[in-house]
């Protein structure tokens, strides 16, 4: 009968994955990191980790919190790494298409009808004044205050579509691949 039991290449596998996952709880903030219900010496290792800054002790700090995680269900804590991963991840690719939208409004004359179309909810006499201004600024040589208000007025628009959980944008999009 053959033994049940993991390989030692597994074991070590199952080893790496837990210090993999120790590493991402260093790497979270004070915030992310007090929504995770930790044992209290994990908790402490993953802090003192955070404060070493020398590569070879970090290293070994991290085969100890790895070491720690045996001793607990890894998988509430991978579900919620995860999850911060997926907010991070969306919060990038909304800043993209933010700064895509920008580049196109500076760049193109139709680019400010399409972001209308789009997005019904935006201020379109703002969105003129802040394009205007930043050309100016931007062939003046000016400090570019518009262009960052145009950066930080976008991002609001596009936000508070995603909050609504609003689609409309996606369908046009949708239709017109057709």
């Amino acid at each position: 009968m053959p033994d049940e039991s993991p390989s030692k290449t597994q074991r070590k596998k199952h080893m790496h994955e837990l210090q993999e996952l120790g590493a991402e709880l260093v790497n979270l903030n004070e915030q992310q990191l007090a929504t995770i219900e930790l044992p209290e010496l994990l908790l402490d290792a993953v802090m003192s980790a955070r404060r070493i800054t020398k590569f070879e002790a970090r290293r070994r700090q991290l085969q100890y919190i790895g070491k720690l995680m045996r001793s607990i269900d890894p998988e509430p804590i991978r579900e919620r790494v995860d999850a911060y991963r997926a907010i991070s991840r969306k919060h990038t690719a909304r800043l993209h298409l933010v700064e895509r939208w920008r580049t196109r409004l500076l760049e193109d004359e139709h680019a400010l009808t399409e972001l209308l179309n789009e997005y019904p909810q935006a201020d379109a006499t703002q969105l003129r004044v802040l394009v205007r201004n930043a050309l100016r600024e931007r062939e003046a040589g000016d400090p570019p205050k518009s262009f960052r208000a145009l950066f930080q007025l976008l991002n609001d628009v596009v936000g508070t579509r995603e909050e609504r959980g609003d689609t409309r944008g996606e369908e046009i999009r949708e239709r017109r691949e057709e």
